[in-house]
């Protein structure tokens, strides 16, 4: 019994990080993105309505509106809507005076708090145009990101296509280096599954649009409305893929308190969303259940199974020797994010260290997640990410 909760736990630790990828590579060999897209001169591009939520942005909101306009899409096209969040700073500010320039930028005020998915939600109400982009305000575009992401609706199969946002301003001292080699691997995760099943699992929020009519309102105290969405589209049927050449820029995170406190409210999420989307665990399409549990359900539970295996090792350290050198394997590699500490205090880093760190990391804030989850949701009001890190 021991061995079998040591055995089945390592391996499933394993294949979520490393089997289920080189299963994905090997199946997206002979597959190939969808080609049927509008033309970038067509003058059947549709009409595009991009939704930003944002609180006290005044360090990048300028930036934001900038590059969003700073498009090769028809300007005729596009409306901007930005719902401030109750901000204190001068993020209002400026966007009514880019609204002198821009009459296409529409700023809506919510007096209290309110929490991204609430005004997504307002906003959408409000929207007309057949597609929607969901953005954050630190996410840059450039000139063909919004054509990269509208392209593939010719299609009316798809229902939703991600962006690759891709992480600038890396620092040795911090994570940045780990969390964007991190990122880059997810992107080419999402991309397979949408070029193989159509079931891209979450898009990144940061950077994704949807058809409106395939758009599902996220509910009260939900974190991740990015996944909600995205799932909620694979549960209707449709596709979802990942375009690579949808390409926006954004600050990576660097400090790991920021980091830790992003990844914990994600876990709160990510249980959230298991349990509204459990019915997808079997799927009438096999390749959604595939990916789901294999990308997603098993990672998060992840936590666990690092438990389980350390455990039953402990209990299994007398009967051979080689358990008794996997538990200090084991025990060796928990104590690698403290000995990873000390070393940067010393201004020394380690990059095998930083990414063992990294998971484990990633692994504590999805247990504490699930503890937050369990113990109940109040309120999905959040504070953003510190922006400029260094």
């Amino acid at each position: 019994m021991l061995e079998t909760i040591f055995w089945l736990s390592s391996f499933l630790i394993v294949y979520s990080y490393v089997i289920f990828p080189l299963l994905l590579n090997y199946f997206a060999l002979s597959k190939s993105q969808n080609t049927t897209v509008f033309s970038a001169q067509s003058d059947d591009l549709p009409a595009v309505s991009i939704l930003l939520a944002v609180y006290n942005e005044e360090q990048v909101i300028e930036q934001k509106i900038r590059s969003t306009f700073d498009t090769d899409y028809p300007l005729s096209k596009l409306t901007f809507y930005i719902g401030s969040d109750s901000s204190t700073d001068q993020t209002e500010a400026i966007i009514k005076k880019y609204q002198l320039q821009y009459p296409q930028l529409k700023l809506e005020v919510f007096p209290q708090r309110t929490g991204k998915a609430g005004i997504v939600n307002a906003l959408e109400l409000h929207a007309t145009s057949p597609i929607l982009i969901l953005t954050d305000a630190n996410v840059f575009f450039q000139k063909d990101t919004i054509y990269q992401l509208v392209k593939h609706y010719k299609n009316e199969a798809i229902a939703l296509v991600g962006g690759n946002i891709i992480n600038e301003q890396l620092h040795k001292s911090g994570i940045s280096v780990q969390e964007k080699t991190y990122l880059s691997r997810e992107n080419k995760m999402k991309y397979q599954e949408g070029a193989v099943w159509g079931t891209m699992i979450g898009a990144f929020g940061g950077c994704y649009s949807i058809r409106k009519k395939n758009f599902t309102p996220v509910p009260p105290r939900f974190f991740m409305d990015d996944f909600y969405i995205t799932m909620g589209v694979l549960e209707q049927g449709a596709q979802a893929i990942n375009e690579l050449s949808a390409r926006c820029y954004e600050d990576v995170s660097n400090k790991i308190s920021e980091e830790f406190r992003r990844k914990v409210r994600i876990s709160i999420g990510n249980f959230q969303n298991l349990t509204r989307y459990r019915g997808l665990l079997f799927s009438k399409f096999p390749g959604l259940s595939f990916c789901f549990w294999s990308h997603k359900v098993i990672r998060w539970l992840g936590p666990f199974f690092i438990l389980a295996a350390l455990l039953s090792n402990f209990l299994l350290r007398e009967n051979s020797e080689f358990y008794f050198f996997t538990l200090h394997v084991q025990i060796f590699s928990l104590m690698i994010p403290v000995l990873d500490e000390l070393l940067k205090k010393m201004r020394i880093h380690l990059s095998l260290f930083r990414f063992i760190s990294h998971f484990y990391l990633m692994n504590l804030a999805l247990m504490i997640g699930f503890f937050k989850f369990i113990s109940g949701v109040e309120s999905n009001v959040w504070k953003p990410t510190q922006r400029n890190q260094q």
